[in-house]
């Protein structure tokens, strides 16, 4: 969600504290200060970069299922930039995290002539020949949390891409495996939850947790992998054998949303909440209620209202012309959350609504 794979933020930039209208204003002055991300100034006489004139155009967000909290703040950042400047923003999902069923999406879209795709790619490989067909179409495109190929749009095998926005996931991972061994005490066994083995979140999720396990020198052992596909009842089933085959589990990380909500579900029905702590991916409002209640234990919160609005800000500068020379990747932070800091302005300004 291969110790060899290169650190993304590298060729980027990243946004730790800063919210959207900070990173909008300040794109200038990062300009001078890291090459990459040199942007052109806004025309002489205008206020704001992203004036379209007469030509009105049309957006689409394409997430990777259907019924995800994080996705609708996705879709929230990307109308919050977009509509005031007269942009028609549609939203789209497949019922299922399937690549296929997401292809169907894009062709249908492509066929509608939108001016632009913002995509969480369900699969890093499979979905690379749809969204080629639609940028050889003249539609700008946009990947979102998930990415296509390594996700190294400057020299990567996959480099015709806008831009791929969203979070370093292996430095995701790695946080939450970290937060998740010191809830343990340092040591025992601990199971990981995950959505799809093609996803380049789960793999890079996966990686830096595999890579804070391997920081403890055998202290934590990892029993197991599974994967559900984004269906929480998968999810669930999956973890309940996994206790039934090691109870002396003592720690669980569910890697999405739905992962991590059937983990619980599964800890819960062992009678087992609060003894094996559960850390779970995305800070959803559910998983808020979970971690009050005592039923998962640490809650690792993305930032996804910057992922929209700072995709659909780097494709209206893009189609009136002013956005040259933009970052190919734009790494957004992270927030670990517990009962201790959840009442907190920062962890609830992280909660997706």
């Amino acid at each position: 969600m291969n110790k060899s794979t290169f650190r993304l933020a590298e060729s980027g930039i990243t946004l730790d504290k800063l919210n959207r209208r900070e990173f909008l204003i300040g794109s200038a002055a990062l300009a001078g200060s890291i090459a990459l991300a040199a942007c052109s100034p806004s025309p002489a006489g205008t206020t704001n970069t992203n004036t379209t004139g007469d030509k009105k155009y049309t957006i689409v967000f394409i997430a990777g299922v259907q019924g995800v909290p994080f996705y609708n703040m996705v879709k929230k950042g990307v109308e919050n930039m977009a509509k005031p400047e007269g942009t028609t923003v549609l939203y789209d999902a497949p019922v299922n995290w399937d690549p296929n069923l997401q292809t169907q999406l894009v062709n249908a879209y492509i066929a509608k002539k939108v001016d632009a795709i913002i995509i969480s790619p369900t699969d890093n490989q499979v979905m690379v020949a749809p969204l080629k067909n639609a940028n050889d179409k003249g539609i700008l495109v946009v990947t979102v949390d998930t990415f296509l190929g390594t996700g190294d749009y400057a020299t990567g095998p996959v480099t015709f891409p806008l831009a791929y926005i969203g979070s370093d996931n292996v430095k995701g991972g790695r946080i939450a495996g970290e937060a998740l061994i010191k809830s343990i005490g340092g040591s025992g066994k601990v199971y990981l939850q995950n959505n799809a083995p093609g996803a380049s979140t789960a793999v890079q999720r996966s990686q830096g947790f595999r890579d804070a396990i391997a920081a403890t020198n055998g202290a934590v052992t990892l029993v197991g992998e599974n994967f559900d596909g984004g269906d929480i009842a998968k999810a669930t089933a999956q973890t309940s054998a996994i206790l039934q085959a090691h109870p002396d589990i003592v720690g669980i990380f569910g890697a999405t949303a739905f992962s991590a909500e059937g983990a619980a579900a599964a800890v819960k029905n062992a009678h087992k909440s609060g003894v094996i702590k559960v850390a779970h991916f995305d800070s959803s409002q559910q998983s808020i209620i979970d971690l009050r209640n005592g039923i998962v234990d640490l809650v690792i919160g993305q930032k996804p209202l910057d992922m929209g609005s700072i995709s659909a800000d780097y494709i209206l500068k893009t189609l009136n012309g002013s956005g040259k020379d933009l970052p190919k990747h734009v790494a957004t932070d992270f927030i670990v959350i517990d009962k201790n800091n959840v009442d907190t302005p920062e962890a609830q300004s992280a909660i997706y609504q």
